[in-house]
């Protein structure tokens, strides 16, 4: 499975109503280990098909990164049911990331 955007508009249907394990990644186009980590998510998209991958843009969601109280990028945030249960913050090998979500 490929990722998906998040923004305000489709936070609640994307993340919070979803029925799967979602992992947010928090990033922004300036930030070097944020292009690090893109790679290392998108295998995880694919690689995990049961866990939905959303990206949250901080420089066109800076609402969100406040809601989800994002103070440094890259930030991994785990969301089941609704509600946070892990984060992650700073470059992360897949297998950490597996981990985080699993």
């Amino acid at each position: 499975m490929s990722t998906r955007t998040v923004t305000k508009a489709n936070i609640q249907s994307e993340v919070i109503d979803s029925r799967q394990t979602v992992l947010l990644d928090f990033w922004a186009p300036w930030c070097g280990p944020c292009r690090m980590l893109s790679p290392v998510i998108d295998q995880v998209a694919h690689e995990a098909p049961d866990i939905k991958v959303v990206k949250v843009n901080i420089d066109q969601e800076p609402e969100l990164a406040q809601a989800f109280s994002i103070m440094s990028i890259p930030t991994l945030v785990v969301v089941k049911g609704g509600k946070e249960v892990s984060r992650a913050v700073g470059v992360q090998p897949k297998s950490a990331i597996l981990d985080l979500v699993r």
